[in-house]
């Protein structure tokens, strides 16, 4: 098979992968394009040889996408053009600049960023010698008609660069969220920590100021899609750098002073709550003042009060807790979105810029790039689009954050690990296509094993990012339907995976919704129920050598028709029952057979004769050395 050329386009030491001709799959099977990062960087979005997809399943571990599941919208994938960003990137020569904006933001020659998460003023990232607002008076000074308001301050280096990134990239979408409001509005007179002071007049006076910024960025060419009130309104003690302390009741009265006046001025801005960690840190908790809820549940509590009428959803960082608590909070407002929103790699004292690379890749692949996506995130957005070796520039705050360019100070740019995790999403997902449907194995904990996430395109095509979480190299298929290839990753590697909306790749069954189900085994090694909880990273496993006769029996929870039985075995390799047999009740007691056989490989699929029932049992009839693991059990109509 002929090798695809990859074109480079070298900045400096920047390079970056360039997607080159497709191949012509569409003469036979449907095929896979693939492009490839490595930890030890020898593949940096590389684009290999094509796949073809072949009829007929695998014995491997096999990543099932399923395009009738859908999922979330998504907005798109990127960072923020911070102030310390944008300095970094105003200094570089013009044609370095260039290549630099288009590494970044052209989806053919870069990687297609699609979200800028952009600082309403000063923020730890700030290159000036002070910290700032668009609307600094003097001390002990107030300005309640807003008549020192100005963005002369971004004009200069952020909005251009803002105005560049959209013609480069017309789908990027713009967010905007504050660090502090204006000293004169807080209880400290200071931008650093404090609170907004609680006067119906400074209310009404933030509301105006908000507004007024994004009228004033969408007259200067970048209009803001997103709006959060307060980053992080739960850290109460920013180390030198703006910050508020904004209780859930305090940004409910700015909400509600706002929500109108946005609608008004810029019906498009849609109003993001909380913006901060996926849980309260403890440290947040610890700086709670005497006597005051440390609102661990602080989103909880914003989109059940008054508030939420105005607000979209929720906006989440990656400093404390895990992906899945945005799976909880969705489950609890399912008509509310969540973005995600920062993440910023960060490293030890005496890191190499090697083992920077490596662990940024393999945290931010599983934890940020699927670990979000797979728990309802619409956007991915990391910290930094740019800087230095050392972090800097910053004023206050992290020392050890990374970018996604690391600019040298002889002007050569580098791409880092976030620039990848961010690529494999932003180069081939579009704002507006839809995560569907995927099996996936890895877990946010790197269980040494593949995760995944799948997106069907506007177009109908189809992008799956796969991270192989093992040090080694794992082999794995996935199936569309009757049809799937194999292939085999390098150990910590993240790749995507692209294919065409094709006509064979159409014909898929429906899977049925098995929420409801509850399960038994005849062994009491783990939680039966594993197998019927849609997650293939948990699973059921009998915990003794196979024999005949361990069972596992599934109560659906109503009669339930179905076509076909898919008994998965996941990630667990050669935990599959040998021979199997698969039976059905109507009422738990009276029992037929319908299918039986051997397997070969870690995923069976039965097709039977359309069959209703409510109960379903699953039974070994061969013996092995191996444990019986089942991590996830499907019915399709």
């Amino acid at each position: 098979m002929r090798r695809t050329a990859l074109s480079l386009l070298a900045v400096g030491s920047l390079v970056v992968g360039v997607a080159g001709p497709a191949s012509a799959g569409d003469r036979g099977e449907p095929q896979a394009q693939v492009w490839v990062t490595t930890p030890d960087r020898a593949e940096l979005l590389q684009q290999r040889d094509p796949v073809a997809f072949e009829r007929g399943g695998s014995d491997l571990t096999t990543i099932v996408v399923d395009p009738n599941q859908r999922f979330q919208t998504m907005d798109g994938f990127g960072a923020s053009i911070t102030d310390s960003s944008a300095s970094l990137l105003s200094a570089l020569p013009a044609a370095a600049r260039d290549d630099a904006m288009r590494s970044l933001f052209d989806a053919r020659d870069g990687i297609g960023v699609s979200f800028l998460r952009q600082p309403v003023g000063s923020s730890d990232f700030t290159a000036e010698a002070e910290h700032y607002t668009y609307d600094d008076v003097a001390p002990g000074a107030t300005d309640l008609p807003l008549e020192h308001f100005s963005i002369a301050h971004d004009e200069e280096q952020i909005l251009p660069l803002l105005r560049e990134a959209k013609r480069l990239n017309p789908a990027v979408k713009v967010m905007a969220t504050p660090w502090s409001p204006p000293a004169w509005m807080k209880t400290t007179d200071s931008l650093v920590g404090g609170r907004l002071k609680d006067d119906p007049a400074i209310y009404d006076a933030y509301a105006r100021y908000l507004v007024k910024f994004v009228q004033a960025y969408t007259s200067a060419g970048v209009p803001i899609d997103f709006l959060s009130v307060q980053n992080e309104p739960q850290n109460r003690t920013p180390d030198a750098y703006p910050g508020t302390d904004m209780p859930v009741a305090q940004q409910e009265k700015v909400i509600l002073a706002l929500g109108p006046l946005l609608k008004k001025a810029s019906p498009r801005t849609k109003i993001l709550g909380y913006d901060h960690n996926w849980q309260t840190h403890p440290n947040d908790a610890a700086n709670t003042p005497p006597g005051e809820d440390p609102a661990t549940d602080y989103p909880y509590q914003l989109l059940s009060g008054p508030a939420a009428t105005w607000i979209a959803g929720t906006a989440y960082h990656c400093y404390y807790g895990n992906p899945s608590d945005q799976t909880a909070l969705h489950e609890a407002f399912p008509t509310k979105g969540i973005w995600f929103t920062e993440c910023s790699g960060s490293h030890g004292p005496t890191d190499t810029p090697e083992q920077i690379f490596r662990g940024t890749l393999t945290w931010h692949a599983r934890t940020i790039a699927i670990g979000t996506t797979r728990n309802w995130a619409q956007s991915v957005v990391n910290w930094n689009i740019a800087l230095r070796e050392d972090g800097t520039p910053h004023l206050g705050g992290c020392g050890t954050c990374t970018g996604l360019l690391t600019i040298a100070d002889d002007g050569t740019v580098r791409t880092d690990a976030e620039y990848y995790t961010i690529g494999h999403l932003a180069k081939f997902v579009r704002p507006g296509a839809q995560r569907i449907g995927s099996t996936s194995f890895g877990t946010t904990g790197w269980n040494g094993q593949i995760m995944d996430v799948a997106f069907r395109n506007p177009d109908g095509s189809t992008a799956l990012v796969v991270h192989n979480e093992n040090d080694d190299p794992r082999s794995f298929a996935v199936a569309v339907g009757d049809r799937s290839f194999e292939y085999t990753l390098p150990g910590g590697a993240l790749a995507t995976f692209t294919w065409p909306d094709s006509r064979a790749l159409r014909d898929v069954p429906r899977q049925l919704d098995l929420s409801g189900a509850t399960a038994t085994a005849s062994l009491a090694s783990a939680d039966a129920g594993l197998a019927v909880d849609g997650d293939a990273s948990t699973r059921w496993s009998s915990g003794a050598a196979q024999v005949p006769g361990q069972s596992l029996t599934v109560d659906l929870g109503r009669p339930t028709l179905f076509r076909q039985v898919a008994v998965d075995s996941g990630d667990n390799l050669g935990d599959f029952a040998r021979g199997y047999r698969v039976e059905v009740s109507t009422d738990g007691r009276r029992w037929r057979e319908i299918a039986e056989g051997q397997a070969t490989g870690q995923l069976t699929t039965v097709t039977v004769r359309p069959t209703l029932a409510r109960h379903l049992r699953i039974t070994s009839t061969a013996t092995a050395g191996s444990w019986w693991s089942l991590a996830d059990i499907r019915l399709y109509r």
